[in-house]
């Protein structure tokens, strides 16, 4: 049944969310002056909750988050050169390489042979072309959609964009709540691939069981299921 195979970008097809914890612990050193790390890092992750709304996911909204947090944490009393060198660890993650994932371009090279694969992620268009073109893997998709957010609505848009019926599309990603709770939501398949390291907004406190969903070790074992 299954025709169109969407893969999520970050942490699925490539090393991103390292960056992001490895960011956080730079700017949390930088204001211990002010602040315990450990209350940091509570503080600056109800910062990106509140600022998600306005300025969707990202670097560049991850970097906004940083410097109103460190203006609120600080009281207003933070110098130019600590936002100076929280600028410079954004820039720095905008200029990080793309490393891709263990196996992922294999599995992309069998699965095109077979399916048409599109990319489905979110975050800043920009930063999202930068990765896949930097990453060598573009050749492989037929579509790229970076999305605003991961909801329902937004993956009933793409199968309607693609032409096709949501039971002939699978997504595959490492997010339960953004790459398969919705997608099955809408009577489309879901495999879940977890990386190491989630962010805590995108984790779920429950098991996922459905008809449609199955869970894996490694992206290659996909391969045994689907050729």
């Amino acid at each position: 049944m299954i025709k169109t195979i969407a893969f999520d970008a970050d942490d699925t097809l490539w090393v991103n969310e390292t960056y992001f914890r490895d960011a956080e612990d730079q700017f949390c050193n930088l204001l211990t002056e002010y602040i315990s790390f450990e209350e940091c890092q509570k503080r600056l992750f109800e910062m990106e909750l509140r600022n998600l709304p306005l300025y969707g996911y990202g670097i560049k909204p991850f970097s906004l988050s940083l410097i109103e947090c460190a203006i609120e944490l600080t009281e207003g009393d933070v110098s130019t050169e600590i936002i100076s060198e929280i600028i410079e660890i954004g820039k720095a993650m905008l200029n990080a390489p793309v490393n891709t994932l263990d196996g992922i371009e294999n599995v992309l090279q069998q699965l095109s042979k077979k399916f048409k694969l599109v990319v489905a992620t979110k975050g800043d268009l920009l930063d999202q072309e930068r990765k896949l073109k930097k990453s060598g893997l573009a050749s492989y998709f037929h579509h790229i959609e970076v999305m605003s957010d991961k909801q329902p609505e937004n993956y009933t848009k793409l199968v309607n964009h693609l032409d096709i019926e949501p039971s002939s599309f699978l997504m595959i990603g490492n997010s339960l709540k953004s790459d398969v709770i919705p997608v099955l939501e809408i009577g489309a398949h879901a495999f879940h691939i977890p990386f190491h390291t989630t962010w805590a907004h995108e984790t779920v406190d429950f098991e996922v069981k459905h008809e449609l969903f199955k869970s894996f070790d490694s992206v290659e074992d996909i391969l045994n299921d689907l050729m």
